[in-house]
């Protein structure tokens, strides 16, 4: 199976129409997070995004709340939001968790503490393929030597031990790849890039 994996469009209209041309070498399109910019012009973005003809499996990012995501693409019949919830989808598992994690210091975002990411974290199925909009701590989140990815998601990663794990979030680390144990990690960015499962 073919996944098209992207994240962090911030309302960028032209990267959106890029990925809905990507999307037809692809099976499904999994996005992890940031369609918006601080909450603004989301109904845009996800418009064009609309236009892709594959499943899109999308999580919220922090700069919009999981039901400003699922009210912007509820009447859209192909897009499937995930936040502290999963789907199977040809034989696969995917987990989605949104937000940022940790909290960070804006008033203006969308964020869930360690202990509500835990939480949420807790049904994802084991070998699943996890889309979360934070990087794991330690892992492709790294800003002039600090680490701002999620001990949650580390954790969640070490105990169920995915495939891959997509996220997105710190920007400085967009398109970069790690390991752990057997899982892969990508921070996709919003180019887009065919991963092939």
């Amino acid at each position: 199976m073919k996944l098209l994996v992207f994240s962090d469009v911030h309302t960028d209209l032209s990267a959106a129409e890029g990925l809905v041309k990507l999307s037809s070498f692809s099976d499904v399109v999994l996005g992890a997070g940031d369609f918006s910019a601080m909450h603004q012009n989301l109904q845009a973005t996800v418009d064009v995004l609309s236009r892709i003809k594959k499943p899109l499996i999308l999580v919220p990012g922090n700069n919009e709340t999981a039901e400003e995501l699922n009210d912007a693409s509820g009447c859209f019949p192909n897009i499937k939001v995930l936040h502290g919830s999963g789907i199977n989808f040809k034989g696969f598992d995917f987990w989605g968790l949104g937000a940022g994690v940790p909290k960070t210091p804006w008033d203006w975002s969308f964020d869930l503490d360690e202990s509500e990411a835990s939480k949420m974290l807790e049904g994802c199925e084991m070998n699943s393929i996890l889309i979360v909009h934070s990087p794991p701590k330690g892992h492709v989140d790294g800003v002039d030597g600090n680490h701002f990815g999620s001990k949650a998601i580390l954790d969640c990663i070490k105990e169920k031990k995915p495939l891959w794990v997509f996220c997105g979030h710190i920007h400085e680390c967009w398109e970069q790849e790690s390991v752990l144990g057997e899982t892969r990690i990508l921070n996709c960015g919003p180019k887009g890039r065919i991963i092939e499962i």
